[in-house]
């Protein structure tokens, strides 16, 4: 018997388990489970109600912020607006306190706040087996009919905006849970301190990015998490039925985040990347973004263009043309073992 790695279930696994079972079938459901689509979309009445669900695995402190705003940006990728939020809050037997779960609570409630969001149940429990907190998130949203924005829509000739930079979470995971072994080697701890807080800034929240670029005309968003940005590439195509080509010259690139990397022997293109949005426009769209971004002090740049399935997903780097290599495997897990 083999035993699946640490970490997403491989693509064509989960493609033939999602053919296969998918309950009873509900003429409501507008969008139901697929790859690279990111959250649920329900028709109710005059609206379409929004769901997501996703959990935080990696990270300890913090974790209710994480799991609040990892959620809440695939409801921002739709263009609808998240309102409710559920969590599901597994906890390590015998490392469990009270101010521990307190915490918890005070940043998942913070973040909602933060965002507008209500917060409406869940379920908290002290399980064995765990050896640091688990916490599921389940967020809804809201949007009218017209305005949804669905990952598959991405068309031949549209043009790729990245903002801020890749690996914004990587970075602060990694920082976070290997700050002790990072000091040791003599590493300085305000650099630490600044990568930490990539959390915050430049942070993991999308929500800026996609209100500033509502009035545009955006076929398709996305928030690659796990796999990174070749990844995200990845699944945008995968839904949409087409391909890609990627100029590396114009990903932005932190200077933490290659310092850690170089530290791991990990490949920042696939290292884990909530608060990176992905969006896909036409050409006149794309430029007037950025101008809009720039304006707004967000970092942004035009890092590839859609292209015919045929031509494939290729990155383009220092004159030499390349598959783009998505692997289901997070570089994160690097750190781990």
């Amino acid at each position: 018997m083999e035993y699946l790695k640490t970490g997403k279930i491989k693509t064509e696994l989960l493609s033939k388990l999602l053919s296969l079972y998918r309950g009873k079938t509900d003429p409501s459901v507008i969008l139901g489970p697929s790859i690279g689509e990111d959250s649920a979309v329900i028709s109710l009445s005059k609206k379409l109600l929004v769901a997501k669900t996703d959990p935080i695995t990696f990270v300890t402190e913090d974790i209710g912020w994480y799991v609040v705003n990892v959620n809440a940006n695939d409801i921002l990728t739709r263009g609808a607006d998240p309102r409710w939020f559920m969590a599901t809050i597994l906890l390590p037997e015998g490392k469990t306190t009270e101010d521990m779960v307190e915490r918890i609570f005070l940043q998942i409630s913070s973040a909602c706040e933060s965002l507008g969001i209500a917060v409406v149940g869940g379920h908290t429990e002290v399980t064995v087996g765990l050896d640091r907190p688990i916490v599921v998130g389940c967020m809804l949203g809201e949007i009218e009919e017209n305005r949804l924005i669905a990952t598959s829509n991405a068309k031949i000739g549209d043009y790729i905006v990245i903002t801020k930079g890749i690996a914004v979470e990587g970075t602060a995971i990694i920082a976070k849970e290997k700050q002790k072994e990072l000091l040791e080697k003599g590493y300085d701890i305000s650099f630490l301190e600044r990568c930490k807080k990539f959390l915050y800034e430049p942070g993991i929240s999308v929500y800026r990015e996609v209100s500033i670029g509502k009035s545009l005309d955006i076929h398709a968003m996305h928030d690659p998490t796990e796999g990174g940005l070749s990844m995200g590439i990845y699944e945008i195509c995968r839904a949409s039925n087409t391909g890609a080509l990627i100029y590396e010259s114009e990903i932005p690139l932190f200077e933490e985040t290659i310092i850690l990397s170089k530290e791991y022997g990990i490949d920042p293109l696939g290292l884990i990347t909530s608060g990176t949005l992905l969006i896909v426009l036409p050409k006149d769209d794309a430029n007037k973004l950025i101008k809009l971004y720039s304006a707004n002090n967000i970092r942004a740049s035009i890092i590839g263009e859609i292209k015919p399935k045929e031509f494939g997903i290729k990155i383009i780097s220092k004159d030499c043309l390349k598959d783009l290599i998505a692997k289901e495997d997070d570089e994160i897990i690097k750190i781990f073992k």
